[in-house]
């Protein structure tokens, strides 16, 4: 009888443990199927593998600084003054047209006004009659004709080369895009004495190795931001020789194409021998009529290279502003009555900034810096390595030289410039340390306040 009741006592006593422990590992499992799905959750909602890696631009992170310390702003691309009168007339203009059409959806390629307008400035610009409804899209400004050409033609694996330094949206397109980038830099050659943009260049062997069966696109930009070089005919040739030799298609950023000095020659490398076929010609209303704002942009090229293009953007954007556009349409008719005569804005802009561009070289010398003088654009670097025995950068946390001194200067100074390693790929930002990149197509007055500050310093 005892030795029963033992037994059931045990085998409850048993049951009990064996519940105990069922419902424990049942807990742990219901804990850990909770971590992984949190976890999960969470992962679910990162960037995609193929932006992790993505930093904010130095964009966002300079105006923040510009913001908080309220320094003159040499730094950012833009005029400071107003745009031609015509231009911003048109869009008053525009507003009051009784034309209730202005204010709608326009066609999504283009508003026909303008790429009409436009088809005819390229057609006697590159000696080639352009199919204004097929050879021209319009974009929203110059970054969207970028974006939609690299996406609309580089896939998995395609490889792009990329001059540097480089305006800071190549690369993540391309990585977004799928393609693999491939940097070569520009090497300045000249290191005393008066240096021209010209002085940074290529090395050949170096350009000639990144080409191969992978190559996709080479992206050029001339005029050059920052360096203010404008590719001379024989450097172009070369670019042409090797995209003919392995097929590849070449993306002419050429934004400040209107903004050459010196006499020097802005060469649209689509004119060069075997290259329409393989070129998109990228072109910006915002640098052209001082309106960047407006970001209005285009592509021109073959229709069947367009059309890559066109697929983007009917998908993303689908149409720009008809208002802007019809603007745009309307100044470059007027500026076509008058190509090439001194009145022309195309003329008398490149006159007035090269009168800026030699006053910011010579307060930039007298500083103790050394310009690059450019050829084109309205950048210009300086070389401000002379000048680092006078600063104290060790309260900037940055990484590189250039970014602590922009931000030395903007805090302490009150002149704020940019770092140029920003435009450089990782393995090749130490070319960049030793300059800043400040922007000469700004009211004369704040030129002046800037070498006033530069000269109270010294």
């Amino acid at each position: 009888m005892m030795l029963r009741t033992c037994q059931r006592a045990l085998q409850r006593n048993s049951q009990s443990f064996l519940a105990n422990q069922r419902q424990e590992l049942q807990e742990k499992l219901q804990s850990r199927s909770f971590s992984v799905k949190g976890a999960s959750t969470m992962d679910k909602f990162d960037l995609p593998k193929r932006l992790q890696g993505s930093v904010s631009s130095v964009w966002n992170e300079y105006i923040t600084l510009a913001m908080k310390y309220n320094p003159l702003n040499l730094g950012q691309g833009f005029p400071d003054d107003a745009p031609p009168s015509y231009v911003t007339q048109s869009l008053a203009d525009i507003a009051k047209d009784a034309n209730p059409l202005l204010h709608q959806y326009t066609r999504g390629y283009g508003h026909v006004r303008l790429v009409q307008a436009l088809g005819k400035l390229y057609s006697g610009l590159i000696g080639r009659e352009l199919n204004p409804l097929n050879d021209i899209l319009i974009t929203s400004g110059a970054y969207e004709a970028l974006y939609s050409t690299i996406m609309g033609h580089v896939d998995t694996g395609d490889e792009v080369i990329i001059i540097e330094p480089f305006f800071d949206c190549y690369e993540p397109m391309v990585k977004m895009a799928g393609g693999v980038s491939r940097f070569i830099p520009l090497k300045l050659c000249k290191t005393e004495g008066p240096i021209s943009s010209a002085d940074w260049v290529l090395d050949d062997a170096e350009l000639e190795q990144l080409f191969n069966a992978k190559t996709k696109m080479i992206i050029l930009n001339t005029p050059h931001n920052p360096t203010g070089k404008v590719f001379h005919r024989k450097e172009l040739e070369r670019i042409a020789e090797l995209c003919r030799k392995w097929n590849v298609l070449c993306v002419s950023d050429e934004v400040y194409e209107w903004m050459v000095f010196d006499g020097v020659e802005h060469i649209r490398i689509c004119t060069l021998p075997g290259m329409w076929e393989r070129t998109i010609t990228i072109g910006s209303a915002g640098k052209t009529f001082s309106v960047t704002g407006w970001k209005i942009g285009w592509a021109y090229g073959p229709e069947n290279l367009i059309r890559n293009l066109q697929m983007v953007h009917q998908n993303s954007v689908y149409t720009c502003p008809t208002p802007l556009q019809e603007g745009v349409a309307r100044s470059f008719e007027l500026e076509l009555t008058r190509l090439g005569k001194p009145e022309c804005y195309f003329c008398s802009l490149p006159r007035e900034l090269q009168t800026k561009r030699d006053f910011m070289a010579k307060f930039l010398s007298d500083a103790g810096m050394r310009p690059t003088i450019p050829e084109g654009g309205y950048f210009m670097l300086a070389d401000w390595s002379p000048l680092a025995q006078k600063v104290d950068l060790s309260s900037e946390p940055d990484k590189y030289r250039d970014y602590k001194f922009t931000k030395w200067m903007t805090k302490n100074m009150g002149l704020q410039g940019i770092p140029p390693s920003a435009f450089y790929s990782v393995p090749n930002k130490n070319l960049g340390e030793d300059f800043v990149r400040y922007c000469f197509i700004k009211k004369q007055e704040n030129l002046d306040k800037a070498a006033q500050l530069l000269q109270n310093w010294k």
